[in-house]
């Protein structure tokens, strides 16, 4: 019973008494991670102002008063409207319209933060601290960031452009809260599970339908196909006034860190000119200010823009041409490419699943067209600059109607050409039962029997019987003697005598 009790296996140890697990520092690293990528982002900015303040010949304020800008410029980066107060009419004058391409920097700094972060707290778990679930990264990460977001705003206040708190208290969080959510996405593996629980049954079963996968597939093959025309439009308008462009580029300033910035917020600019042009194409066009519109039809009203590279390539005010009018054939290739991209390889598929998934694809791509045509405009002043760029509504509609009319019809036209039936060599026509419904089974046997010459087929391998041993009685052990006392004893009668 001792040696029992000694050598056998311990008892584990009630839970009451058991080791706790350490507390992870992930969550604090996780908060340090995001006011890093807000630093990153407004040291960025606070550079790029730096050099330039320092390059111009006639600066306007101090360093002071770059850093300030600096502030604003980060804060606009996110959405957030500036407040300009030094005016010829004395009025505040708010800019709103947010270059696209500097969206991208506070979006990469956060995402890279939230994916650093989840793997820190993974590393941790593995070395026996706390797991930080990714609820948790997600809120650290934003938390760090948005604090960081609310010293800048409270800072960007005593600047020559100070910003809205209003509208930096809701854009600030969204890009914030969606970065970090697509890093935590992104860390874990992009896991797609299925709906929560309280979703009703019937939507769950829905949404985990093929359909959706490909209508959004070719609402994005669509967007893709705008955006691309959008660039060509500007591209070909550029090219086609390019005296004009030269000239406002070189009048705007002469020295070479004005024209040095003047070119960085154009390249800042072409993302929205991309939407501007896919507006353009769409047919309703963009908004130049109040009662100035330019759509392919003609440039109507008078446009009191600034002078600027990008806005010198716009056409001429009065009626367009057959130059302009081709710009409609965009949308008419947009459709065509969401029609052909909802079409399921399977053909069992029927005709009215696939007109509803090209459907499904015009509306994906009319709300991602409303959605970019919102972020590209906004007011640059207030009355006659009160409203730059296109309409989010009118741009979304356009976009929708105009891909329901193409992309329906044209998917329920493949279908019907890759389901039609298989013609002999005679002339006649066959059943294509190989892709016919039902004969899923049929398929499968046919292929197996194509793959016999290749597959050796398995053998079965007999079981012997289980051999019956008859018990064996047990022999009685003869006692043996010492080898060592047995040749003792025979040393001992040889031994001669004396």
């Amino acid at each position: 019973m001792t040696q029992v009790t000694e050598r056998g296996t311990p008892l584990q140890e009630s839970p009451r008494h058991a080791a706790p697990r350490r507390r992870s520092p992930a969550a604090a690293a996780c908060v340090l991670g995001g006011a890093v990528a807000a630093g990153l982002g407004l040291g960025f900015l606070a550079v790029l102002v730096i050099v330039l303040w320092i390059s111009s010949p006639y600066p306007d304020s101090g360093p002071g008063g770059a850093l300030h800008l600096a502030a604003g410029l980060w804060l606009m980066a996110h959405g957030t409207e500036l407040v300009r107060y030094e005016t010829l009419s004395g009025v505040p004058a708010p800019v709103g319209l947010v270059p696209l391409l500097l969206v991208a920097l506070p979006v990469l700094l956060m995402r890279r933060a939230a994916r650093l972060g989840s793997a820190s707290g993974d590393a941790a778990g593995a070395e026996g601290d706390e797991v930080l679930p990714a609820g948790a990264v997600f809120s650290a990460v934003t938390c760090g960031y948005l604090t960081v977001g609310a010293f800048a705003t409270v800072y960007a206040a005593g600047g020559p452009m100070p910003a809205d708190p209003l509208s930096a208290a809701w854009h600030v969080p969204l890009v914030a809260v969606l970065a970090a959510a697509g890093g935590v996405w992104a860390a874990k593996g992009k896991q797609s599970g299925p709906l929560p629980e309280w979703v009703p049954g019937s939507v769950r079963r829905a949404v985990a339908r093929p359909r959706y996968a490909l209508a959004l597939r070719s609402g994005a093959a669509g967007v893709l196909v705008l955006l691309g025309g959008g660039a060509l439009l500007v591209g070909i308008s550029l090219a086609w006034h390019g005296p004009e462009v030269q000239n406002s580029f070189l009048a705007l300033t002469g020295v070479w860190s004005g024209r040095f910035a003047v070119l960085l917020l154009a390249l800042a600019l072409i993302p929205n000119a991309m939407v501007w042009g896919a507006a353009y194409g769409l047919g309703p066009g963009f908004a130049l200010g109040a009662g100035a519109v330019a759509t392919p039809l003609g440039l109507e009203g008078h446009a009191a823009l600034p002078r600027f590279p990008l806005l010198a390539a716009l056409p001429a005010p009065g009626p367009g041409s057959p130059l302009t009018w081709a710009a409609l054939g965009l949308p008419v290739a947009a459709g065509l490419v969401v029609g052909w991209f909802a079409v399921r390889r399977a053909r069992e598929v029927s005709y009215g699943e696939t007109a509803l998934t090209a459907a499904l694809g015009a509306l994906v791509c009319g709300l991602a067209m409303a959605g970019l045509a919102a972020a590209s405009a906004g007011p640059l002043g207030s009355r006659m600059l009160a409203g730059v760029g296109p309409v989010w509504w009118a741009v979304g509609g356009a976009a929708a109607g105009w891909t329901l009319v193409l992309a329906v019809p044209l998917a329920v036209g493949v279908q019907v050409w890759r389901t039609r039936p298989v013609r002999s060599a005679a002339g006649g026509v066959e059943g294509d039962a190989w892709h016919d419904s039902g004969v899923r089974e049929l398929r499968w046997e046919a292929l197996r029997r194509a793959a016999e010459p290749l597959v050796a087929p398995a053998v079965e391998v007999p079981v012997a019987p289980p051999v019956v041993v008859a018990p064996v009685e047990p022999v009685p052990a003869v006692p043996v003697l010492p080898v060592a006392v047995v040749g003792a004893r025979v040393l001992a009668r040889r031994r001669p005598e004396s």
